[in-house]
């Protein structure tokens, strides 16, 4: 039954697509970076007020969390999006309890460990990651404003019980955050890079962590 289910799914993927996958992997970066550069931290210092600093950093930082590169995998439901509209996924996906996907259809049926070309195709490629999954449901953001992204973000129960020290290495060496700069043809990438987004994490955590009005 689950291989019948993925042989539904594939052959979804692909009438959306409306060609067929180039086998190999696709490790460029995307089409283009949305919104140029982040702001470096120095960028702050002009800020005298250290809450308003911490704050303002948050702003930039978030530029990145609502990104559809970020906002599809932290839907506001079980169910991820798609592209820069963020529209559902095809095939539709609900994940119940899950964040690798129902039974009998787990993510990994299309999304292998790199990025697959899709040649003749307005879709391009087939996103992929080792370690490819739906953000959990306490981590969903999707409709949230910068101020409750930022309360969700720092919150241990939201936050998959996670330190400040641990949400900079998250945010700053986790490869599948790492991927949304190299998302594969077809699609943008978030503004900067994750080390410039990092260490804009880590810029918000020293300044107190203040979350934006």
């Amino acid at each position: 039954m689950a291989m019948r289910f993925a042989a539904i799914a594939i052959a979804s993927v692909l009438a959306t697509a409306g060609t067929y996958v180039v086998m190999g992997s696709l490790q460029g970066n995307a089409e283009t970076s949305a919104g140029g550069a982040l702001k470096a931290v120095a960028d702050f210092d002009v800020i005298t007020d250290t809450s308003a600093r911490s704050k303002a950093i948050f702003e930039e930082a978030s530029r990145v969390l609502t990104h559809p590169r970020c906002i599809n995998c932290h839907p506001a439901t079980r169910s991820p999006t798609q592209g820069e509209d963020k529209h559902p996924h095809v095939p539709l996906m609900i994940a119940s309890n899950s964040s690798t996907g129902p039974l009998g259809l787990a993510c990994s049926t299309c999304h292998g460990a790199e990025n697959r070309s899709i040649v003749g195709s307005r879709m391009k490629s087939i996103p992929g990651n080792a370690h490819w999954q739906l953000a959990p449901a306490s981590m969903a953001w999707q409709g949230l404003t910068v101020s409750e992204i930022c309360q969700q973000v720092k919150d241990t129960s939201r936050n998959g019980n996670r330190s400040h020290e641990a949400l900079i290495k998250h945010m700053g060496e986790d490869h599948l955050v790492g991927w949304a700069w190299h998302p594969g043809d077809g699609r943008t990438a978030p503004p900067g890079s994750q080390e410039t987004f990092a260490a804009l994490i880590a810029a918000w955590v020293k300044t107190g962590a203040g979350c934006p009005d």
